[in-house]
């Protein structure tokens, strides 16, 4: 796994698995009198744009969300928010930036790799045997 931490020394990490899932983990904030949950945003860049991500509502005593299915090469910006009662102001969110790797992808490129040189090294063997059976076995043309 690789972990993530949001910037300014902020408690939100962003737990990058292999297998292509997040795991989010936060500290209690402070203070935590008044406290009602929180909202977790998202947004990724795509090719192209920019696509939002569904808002997600978590209770006061969540202090883990998974995303079970992030998309490889794929730039992520995950933002945490306190909600407090109200007249307490929301202070500002916590946000954490990563990539994912795709690994199904480098195995298939590892995989790709070996059975291409596997071939390549199976043609330059039929070739040689050619070249051989050529010269030696088959007798010269007469003229």
């Amino acid at each position: 796994c690789r972990a993530h931490r949001s910037a300014g020394g902020g408690s939100l990490v962003a737990n990058v698995l292999r297998n292509g899932s997040v795991l989010l983990q936060w500290g209690p904030p402070r203070p935590a009198a008044g406290l009602r949950g929180f909202a977790l945003n998202c947004s990724w860049d795509g090719t192209y744009t920019r696509f939002p991500c569904d808002s997600v509502e978590l209770g006061a005593a969540c202090r883990d969300y998974l995303l079970p299915e992030a998309h490889g090469s794929v730039r992520y910006r995950l933002c945490l928010q306190p909600r407090y009662a109200p007249p307490r102001p929301a202070p500002p969110a916590q946000c954490v930036e990563f990539r994912v790797e795709p690994a199904a992808m480098r195995d298939i490129v590892v995989a790709m790799t070996a059975v291409g040189g596997s071939i390549c090294v199976m043609l330059v063997f039929i070739c040689l045997l050619v070249a051989y059976i050529t010269e030696n076995l088959m007798s010269p043309a007469l003229a």
